[in-house]
């Protein structure tokens, strides 16, 4: 959930850097936002990757990076990550600490991903705030820092100026939904589909931590399944007939459905009819009624109200704010 505010054209993101870091979780706010995609005459991203000391950067890869800025860096940043932290949760440096805090107290956006929010606590940006951390150092995390509520289950948590992932491919979840919010469905899908993921997955966690292979047979029903509806949101789809053209009982198939996408049928539905209705806003000129019923909800009443309970403003503000992103985007 996010407030509707006016967005800059140019947006400076600074990615802090350190010894031993991962480089998959520094790559992924860097393939985000640096995708050409996601860069459109509506909205660009400025990228610069920093450190507290300028130099040479050991990686657990076994190789090197250099980084050429130092965390001055982030003192010009309108968006701060923190792409992870060491597995042991060690005390950041204090330089690192008063850098988060000021960016913070400027209004700059401060992400977590993974382990990064070890970092925000100990900088007590996350005192009362509900979070997201990789699951096995959830524990860790809250025993630490008990003025937090840190939710293992989820996988990314968005609190406003404050965003928080889950571990490893979280990450891009958490960067995918704050480029969604910043310029759009639209963007966000685009960039999504350049690099090859979804664009949104629902559920959480838990659907990935120690579950049974599904019988090859059953996913491969279930998913043209998801496919036929995700083509099909403007139709009314009750449980039992979705287990029937699965063919499925109707007990396997809300089992099977919560551990493919972690969350319910209901949930799940009204995910794909709000992410629907964002991009016929986006990219087209049919009437809130009619976007209302291409995308199942009904009626313009009932997307005003979901609208309103999940992204804050109104389907007729959203448009104002993306439809002169579409045509940009379709140029990419």
């Amino acid at each position: 959930m996010y407030s509707m505010t006016s967005v800059a054209h140019h947006q400076k993101i600074a990615i802090i850097a350190f010894e031993g870091i991962t480089p998959f979780h520094l790559s992924v706010p860097c393939l985000v936002f640096g995708s050409h995609v996601a860069n459109t005459e509506a909205m660009s991203f400025e990228i610069t990757v920093c450190a507290s000391q300028v130099g040479p950067l050991a990686t657990s890869a076994g190789f090197v990076i250099s980084t050429t800025a130092d965390l001055t860096a982030v003192d010009e940043a309108d968006i701060i990550v923190m792409p992870s932290w060491h597995a042991d949760g060690r005390s950041a440096p204090d330089s690192l600490l008063d850098s988060l805090c000021r960016g913070h107290a400027r209004g700059a956006t401060i992400v977590g991903l993974c382990l990064g929010a070890f970092p925000l606590a100990q900088a007590g940006l996350l005192d009362g705030r509900t979070v997201a951390t990789h699951w096995e150092a959830a524990e860790m995390l809250a025993k630490h820092y008990p003025r937090i509520n840190v939710d293992p289950h989820v996988l990314y948590v968005d609190d406003g100026d404050i965003l928080s992932s889950a571990g490893v491919a979280a990450g891009l979840d958490c960067c995918l939904h704050l480029l969604r919010r910043l310029c759009g469905a639209e963007v966000a899908n685009r960039v999504a589909k350049h690099i090859l993921v979804a664009p949104h997955r629902d559920g959480g966690q838990a659907q990935f931590i120690e579950r049974p292979v599904p019988d090859d047979a059953e996913a491969g029903r279930f998913a043209q399944l998801l496919d036929w509806v995700g083509e099909h949101l403007h139709e009314e789809h009750s449980i039992d007939m979705l287990a029937e053209r699965a063919a499925m009982s109707r007990r396997n198939f809300t089992r099977h459905f919560r551990l493919a996408t972690g969350t319910s049928v209901k949930q799940w539905l009204q995910n794909q009819r709000l992410i629907h209705a964002q991009r016929l806003l986006e990219t087209g000129d049919l009437s809130i009624e009619h976007v209302a019923h291409a995308s199942g909800f009904g009626t313009a009443l009932s997307l005003r109200q979901h609208f309103k309970a999940v992204l804050r403003t109104s389907p007729t503000d959203y448009r104002k704010r993306f439809r002169a992103a579409a045509p940009d985007c379709a140029a990419t």
